[in-house]
């Protein structure tokens, strides 16, 4: 009995720490992400609950990124938000600084602009200021815009 409860406690670690290990590693895409879905949302001036709402569903549904918590996802959100609302451009050097990240990596990159195109698409209209603003994270991230058909 003592035996079968520490190897459930074993287990019971090792997925704690897979996940902490997960969060840490995955930090900056997260950042990157949320920034890349801010600058995306405020690229035509308002930001619509469709997009926030997609950029949340593709959250909780990446493999990659579900181990975060939806509070703290929310208020990465509201910090970049805060950042445009004081000044636009602040807020865009910021978000794309985030963004720059992830720069290195470029699967990660390359899901993180697919992602920013859905946010743009999900009020049924992606527009030019919309797909202009995902064009220049691109080049943040040293992609070719056409490859997503910007």
């Amino acid at each position: 009995m003592a035996l079968s409860w520490l190897k459930g406690k074993f287990n019971e670690v090792s997925t704690n720490l897979k996940n902490e290990t997960t969060k840490i590693r995955n930090k900056d895409f997260l950042e990157g992400v949320i920034a890349g879905c801010t600058l995306v949302a405020y690229a035509d001036g308002v930001v619509k609950p469709e997009e926030k709402q997609k950029m949340m569903g593709f959250l909780q549904t990446s493999e990659v990124l579900s181990v975060f918590d939806t509070e703290n996802v929310i208020k990465l959100f509201e910090k970049f938000s805060a950042q445009f609302e004081f000044d636009p451009a602040i807020g865009e050097a910021n978000a794309l600084q985030a963004v720059s990240k992830v720069k290195k990596k470029e699967g990660e990159a390359r899901l993180l602009v697919r992602v920013c195109c859905a946010i743009g698409a999900s009020d049924g209209d992606f527009d030019d200021a919309e797909r202009k603003t995902v064009s220049k994270i691109c080049s943040e991230l040293g992609l070719n815009p056409a490859d997503f058909d910007l």
